[in-house]
């Protein structure tokens, strides 16, 4: 319920309550919010524990819907292209790309700077890479 409000903004909050209500009548209004919301959670805990009783096998069905739309809002574009395109693997995306890429059938990365090498000096001309021309 809040999970978009931060801990300054929590503490805000409460300073804010501390100004208005005063000290005196702070325990009291946090005891009545939190009994209030108990209240709230049990009350919709039970519609929806008398709804599944009432319908049965249908409250799935229900469900399945409401699951898929919860499932759409989540989606942002890098969620939607790691589940599509890499069956849900993100490693892809949030891998270390300052590394080349080698493979025992490739040459990529054999023109990378490794620490070995050295920058090139003033006026020397970089090396040639016959297939990348």
């Amino acid at each position: 319920m809040f999970s978009n409000i931060s801990w300054g903004e929590m503490l805000i909050l409460l300073v804010a309550a501390l100004v208005i209500l005063g000290p005196e009548r702070l325990p009291g209004a946090i005891k009545w919010t939190g009994q209030t919301l108990r209240q709230v959670r049990d009350y919709a805990t039970g519609a929806t524990a008398q709804l599944k009783q009432d319908l049965g096998p249908e409250f799935d069905e229900i469900r399945k819907p409401l699951e898929q739309l919860n499932e759409l809002r989540s989606m942002n574009p890098k969620s939607m292209v790691t589940k599509h395109l890499f069956d849900g693997d993100d490693s892809f995306l949030t891998g270390n790309f300052d590394k080349p890429v080698s493979s025992p059938n490739s040459n990529y990365g054999s023109f990378s700077m490794s620490k070995e090498q050295k920058p090139l000096e003033r006026n020397e001309r970089p090396p040639l890479d016959p297939d990348a021309t």
